[in-house]
C-alpha cells in the first residue's frame, strides 16, 4: 500500500471496493418484443469488467448465447425486423433459456468469487429493459441463485446523458470518443461490448477527475453516524 505526502494511505484499488462489493457486468438481451413476461429472449451477451493495477476499469470477457423461445413465447415481427434474428435459423445453435442462463451465470459467479464481491449488478443501456427480461427468464426457469441484484442496476443511458449529453447508445459512444458501426448494431454481443466501453470510459473519467472513492472509509463513517 502506497502512502501519499500527507501520510494518508491510499485505498486499495479493487473492483469490489469501487462498487460497494458489487461486480458490474454489462448485459444486453435481444428479444421478441417489449414485454418481459410474454415475449421471447432470443440472444444474451454479458461482458465481465475488471480493474487493472492502476484502478482503471476495462472490458475483460464476453459470454453470449442464442436462446430458444420459451413455450408459448410471443415473437413480434417488428422486433425481429429490428435486430434481424431468425428464431428458426438452423445455424443459430440456440439453447434453452435454462441452459442459456447457466452459460452466462457460471462465469459471473466465478468472477464474483475471484474478486471478493458479494453479487453482480447489471449494467445496461436502458438497464430496466434487460434486467426485466433477465428476471423474467430466471423466474420461468426456477433459478434460486441469481447472481445479479434483482432490482439495482447501472444505466448507461442516464450516465451518458450526464457525462456527454447523449442518451442514444450510438450517439453516446461517439460523444465519448468511441467508434460505432451501425451495421453491427442490435447484436447482443456488439451492443454489450459498446455499452461496456462506454461505462468504463465514464467511470474512469470520473475517477480521474474526482479521485478514487474509498468505500471502506465511507462505510466506517456511516457506521459511526449510526
Amino acid at each position: 500500500m502506497s502512502v501519499e505526502d500527507n501520510d494518508t494511505p491510499t485505498p486499495r484499488r479493487s473492483i469490489a471496493s469501487r462498487f460497494r462489493t458489487f461486480l458490474p457486468v454489462v448485459v444486453d438481451i435481444e428479444t421478441g418484443g417489449l414485454n418481459a413476461e410474454t415475449d421471447a429472449v432470443l440472444q444474451v451477451a454479458a461482458v465481465i469488467l475488471r480493474m487493472d493495477d492502476g484502478g482503471e476499469l476495462y472490458p475483460a470477457e464476453t459470454h453470449s448465447c442464442h436462446v430458444e423461445p420459451f413455450e408459448g413465447a410471443n415473437l413480434d415481427p417488428k422486433a425481429l425486423e429490428l435486430h434481424g434474428i431468425d428464431p428458426d435459423h438452423p445455424l443459430r445453435m440456440a439453447v434453452s433459456e435454462a441452459e442459456g442462463l447457466r452459460k452466462i451465470f457460471t462465469p459471473v459467479r466465478q468472477e464474483i468469487r475471484d474478486t471478493d464481491c458479494t453479487r453482480a449488478i447489471l449494467v445496461g443501456h436502458n438497464a430496466w429493459f434487460d434486467l426485466g427480461f433477465l428476471n423474467a427468464a430466471v423466474g420461468r426457469c426456477g433459478i434460486k441463485r441469481n447472481p445479479f441484484h434483482p432490482f439495482s442496476s447501472f444505466d448507461t443511458a442516464t450516465l451518458a446523458g450526464l457525462a456527454f449529453g447523449q442518451t442514444v447508445l450510438a450517439k453516446a459512444v461517439a460523444a465519448s470518443g468511441g467508434q460505432w458501426d451501425g451495421r453491427e448494431a442490435h447484436s447482443a454481443i456488439y451492443d454489450a461490448e459498446k455499452t461496456a466501453e462506454l461505462f468504463c470510459t465514464i467511470v474512469n473519467s470520473w475517477d480521474a477527475l474526482h479521485g478514487y472513492p474509498d468505500y471502506s472509509a465511507i462505510a466506517r463513517k456511516v457506521q459511526k453516524r449510526s
